[in-house]
């Protein structure tokens, strides 16, 4: 069974929609340059209405030590996801020093992206893969060519955040992967194509964050909802 992650939450409405829902992972966003981005305060108002049996993930990006010492001072956190350039070197440090559960997100367009994989898998708890923002990355079922697709290609240049750009990569690359971590699938998820993602490549985990969304940073409760029946049917 696939389990699900809901990232980027910032209102109790949100929380509440994907706690409601059978998320099994919610998380918040401390990055400023994020429409995401969370306070401190805000995060652990939030954090004292998720049950035990629900993990609480902070998301970083190239964190310092002291930036995350000073998020667990006030945000009680199960999981760190580190979203940024953190060599295995570094993911395995702040595991050591944190002693929390680790998500570390790979950035894939092609396959010999996945030459990282076996050396954070000595490092951290989870992998997760999301798309590649500095490449170019269809929108589309994996069969379109580009050009005739109703799906455009998007250039990450007018992305350049590490993730929650709403991208897709092309699902091919993970055909027949395994891992010898639980891995989380992310990147342009929806409610419309989460179903489809499940049942091809099953996942351990789906996380998404734009993808159930009214506009950037605003969680949309009822597209939370419907993110969560659909990974249930799947």
């Amino acid at each position: 069974m696939t389990d699900a992650k809901i990232c980027g939450l910032s209102t109790p409405d949100a929380v509440t929609a994907a706690i409601e829902g059978g998320a099994r992972l919610v998380g918040f966003v401390f990055y400023p340059p994020s429409p995401r981005h969370v306070e401190l305060e805000t995060a652990a108002y939030l954090a004292q209405y998720i049950p035990k049996d629900v993990h609480s993930v902070g998301l970083f990006v190239d964190p310092s030590d002291e930036d995350i010492e000073t998020t667990l001072k006030t945000v009680p956190l199960a999981v760190l996801q580190l979203h940024g350039s953190e060599s295995p070197g570094r993911v395995a440090e702040i595991k050591s020093k944190f002693g929390l559960q680790i998500i570390k997100a790979l950035s894939v367009s092609s396959k010999s992206d996945l030459d990282l994989v076996p050396g954070y898998e000595a490092a951290a708890d989870f992998l997760m893969f999301d798309a590649k923002p500095d490449n170019q990355i269809i929108r589309g079922t994996d069969n379109q060519n580009a050009e005739e697709s109703d799906h455009p290609i998007i250039r990450s240049s007018d992305h350049p955040l590490p993730g929650g750009n709403g991208l897709r990569f092309d699902w091919t690359i993970l055909d027949g992967f395994t891992s010898t971590r639980p891995w989380i699938l992310a990147g342009g998820l929806t409610p419309e194509n989460v179903r489809e993602a499940i049942q091809r490549l099953d996942p351990d985990i789906v996380d998404v964050s734009s993808g159930v969304e009214s506009e950037p940073g605003i969680k949309d409760p009822a597209k939370i909802r419907a993110f969560l029946e659909a990974v249930k049917q799947a």
